[in-house]
């Protein structure tokens, strides 16, 4: 049984992956909201992880950071703060935990972090300047902590493209959008958070222990195909 911390947990893919977890391991989330369940497996603390102190956290396996954004303007629409608030909540909060856990994540057993970045971090994207930046700031830590860390720990990320959650409901409002969100990717479909949680299972996973460094797109083709 790992001992495992989840930033984001109660919505969305964080959600998901708590949900999946919780009964075969000890979850921990951070969460500005509780999330929608209990169980003798999951302890919870609601805080703000950029603006509160963290919890002190004796035993932990593996640390996953969900936050994230979606903010979607034309270049000339984005003020620096959307800039500052995107790199803030995907980069920063998650150096943040990292950096507070990262003595403890050494000590743990198979120790592993994962961290989410987007399909258009890769794939050029209108209006998503500002997302986009700050996920490749993502991937490049990845990339840095996955070298500097790989004596003990494994670190990966998973860059999604569209999701069925709250975070996505603009832009999947109704049946029209939806459709057309299958339509624009060439495997016909888009992401529902439990199929991200699977892919997050086995990256934390003993099966991926050969692992790191890598970001794993998983975008029902609309990165890797043109058809």
């Amino acid at each position: 049984m790992k001992n495992i911390l989840i930033i984001g947990g109660s919505k969305g893919i964080g959600n998901a992956i708590l949900l999946q977890q919780l009964e075969k391991n000890k979850v921990i989330t951070i969460n500005r909201t509780t999330p929608d369940v209990t169980h003798p497996n999951l302890t919870h603390y609601e805080l703000d992880v950029l603006k509160d102190a963290l919890p002190e956290i004796e035993n932990l396996d593996t640390l996953i950071y969900c936050p994230g954004s979606i903010t979607l303007k034309p270049i000339g629409s984005l003020s620096i703060d959307d800039f500052r608030n995107d790199f803030e909540v995907n980069v920063i909060g998650a150096v943040k935990v990292i950096q507070k856990y990262l003595p403890i994540l050494k000590k743990g057993n198979q120790s592993s972090i994962l961290l989410f970045s987007t399909v258009a971090a890769k794939l050029g994207m209108p209006f998503h300047a500002s997302i986009a930046t700050a996920k490749a700031g993502v991937e490049g830590l990845v990339k840095s902590l996955g070298a500097e860390l790989a004596s003990n720990i494994r670190i990966n990320a998973i860059a999604p493209t569209i999701t069925d959650t709250s975070l996505a409901a603009g832009i999947l409002r109704n049946d029209r959008m939806k459709e057309n969100m299958v339509e624009r990717h060439p495997m016909k479909g888009y992401l529902q958070p439990q199929e991200v949680a699977e892919m997050a299972d086995f990256l934390i996973s003993e099966k991926a222990k050969s692992i790191s460094g890598q970001v794993f797109e998983m975008d029902y083709g609309i990165v890797s195909f043109k058809i």
